[in-house]
């Protein structure tokens, strides 16, 4: 099944997504320890360190919603990019690896399993 028309079938890419419920404390320093151990788990090489957001700020001030409460990150990869998000309510997780480099799934998905505590887990390449 294509998701959508290949429009670049010179450029590769790879892109999975992992989302799941964690059993671990969370917390920006975790967070961007987690990218950084992901990108190691695929082989991948960052150019520069993890950069972490909490909405949290914005729920203060009115502008968020209680239920959104977590983080969203990113870490950039010489190979493209990891982005991340955290909600720490439900301890929900949404993963999205985005690379031009092949990599093994499956390291990603026991990476994560290992790191977030991670019991129930789904997981889609495209």
């Amino acid at each position: 099944m294509t998701l959508v028309p290949d429009l670049a079938p010179e450029v590769f890419r790879q892109r999975h997504l992992i989302e799941g419920l964690f059993s671990v404390v969370l917390d920006e320093s975790a967070v961007r320890d987690y990218l950084l151990g992901l990108a190691g788990a695929l082989g991948m090489t960052p150019y520069g360190d993890p950069i972490v957001f909490s909405p949290d700020s914005m729920i203060e001030n009115g502008a968020g919603r209680a239920e959104n409460a977590g983080y969203d990150a990113f870490l950039p990869l010489v190979d493209s990019g990891i982005s991340a998000y955290f909600w720490t309510g439900p301890k929900f997780f949404s993963v999205v690896i985005y690379t031009c480099k092949g990599f093994d799934p499956e390291a990603g998905l026991s990476f994560t399993r290992q790191a977030l505590g991670a019991g129930e887990m789904v997981e889609a390449g495209f």
